[in-house]
């Protein structure tokens, strides 16, 4: 028998006028708040979720309404955890049928946790986490005493969902082009960011000297880029791109970057601000030149095998006999 791909279909026309406004000064608070809320989620699924190389376990997926921490076991059967971020929901279901939804709405972290772990206990789920934020440098109160973020700004948080929406499509579409190891694009709740990360097929030099967290994510040479939420030293949202190890010249060697992208040296990663791609009339080109700009300079300085890592997909019909299902298997000659 022989398999079949369905060929990618094309990108959609995209204006950089109908990319939302995501300057991180009016929404830091919020920002910051939800972050909090992510991590204790994505810490449920770190506790209840088996050990995946490189840690992708751990991370969230979008969906067409939020993100999702997908299937985790549950003493019967298995739970899961998703954010209505269109209706600002939370619901924590079980495959037994059983369900507990919360608001999203301004309130404190700490009532936040705590009636989100208590629900989860209700559910009959034994959990316990770790109560300090991760990746957060600047105020690392335990989840259960933060009574001071507390702010929830419903359409700012709907910005950031479209622009997720966006960058989910966008990554989703680099990632078509590479058939070597390759990670899903999903969301890491630590730095708050969107990612999908390419593999060479050879090990890095270790990392064990800096904990089992970098150790495990960077066994492998990679070439990682996504879509981060922003600090105040970037003044917004961004795409970003960095390969570990770095090689040699990798900062001056992208060539295509797109306007307003550019190399940060403290990061040590490129940096395409979003307010750049609202500044365009060709978005979804920039973010794929972005993309692959950086991703040739990291991967012909690295000398990864590119012929291997980038072999053609194996035959499509033609799009007008395509059928329903989106691959089928016909004989072989």
């Amino acid at each position: 028998m022989a398999f079949h791909l369905a060929s990618n279909r094309p990108g959609r026309s995209l204006r950089g006028s109908d990319l939302p406004d995501l300057e991180l000064r009016p929404w830091l608070d919020t920002q910051e708040t939800l972050h909090r809320y992510l991590q204790i989620i994505g810490k449920v699924r770190l506790a209840k979720s088996p050990m995946t190389n490189h840690w992708w376990q751990v991370a969230l997926r979008v969906t067409s309404r939020g993100l999702t921490t997908g299937p985790m076991p549950a003493p019967k059967g298995c739970f899961s955890v998703d954010l209505d971020l269109l209706a600002h929901e939370l619901f924590i279901r079980t495959s037994e049928g059983a369900q507990v939804q919360m608001a999203l709405e301004p309130r404190p972290v700490a009532e936040f946790y705590r009636d989100f772990i208590s629900s989860v206990r209700g559910l009959g789920i034994p959990i316990a986490i770790n109560e300090i934020p991760q990746e957060i440098a600047d105020d690392l109160t335990p989840f259960g005493q933060d009574t001071h973020h507390r702010s929830y700004d419903a359409a700012a948080v709907e910005r950031w969902f479209h622009a997720l929406v966006e960058a989910q499509l966008a990554l989703e579409r680099f990632r078509a082009d590479f058939t070597g190891k390759c990670s899903p694009v999903h969301f890491f709740w630590g730095g708050a960011d969107l990612a999908v990360t390419r593999f060479s097929g050879r090990a890095a030099p270790s990392r064990a000297d800096e904990g089992p967290l970098v150790a495990e994510s960077y066994a492998e040479e990679v070439f990682s880029t996504g879509f981060w939420h922003g600090t105040p030293e970037l003044g917004g949202a961004a795409f970003y791109a960095y390969a570990v190890p770095e090689p040699q010249g990798f900062s001056t060697h992208a060539r295509g970057l797109p306007d307003g992208a550019f190399y940060d040296r403290t990061l040590r990663e490129f940096i395409l601000p979003w307010a750049a791609l609202r500044a365009s009339t060709d978005p979804a080109s920039m973010m794929q030149d972005f993309f692959q700009s950086t991703y040739r300079a990291a991967a012909d300085l690295g000398e990864w095998d590119r012929e291997v890592l980038e072999r053609p997909l194996l035959a499509a019909p033609p799009q007008d006999s395509v059928p329903e299902s989106p691959w089928h298997l016909s004989p072989s000659p």
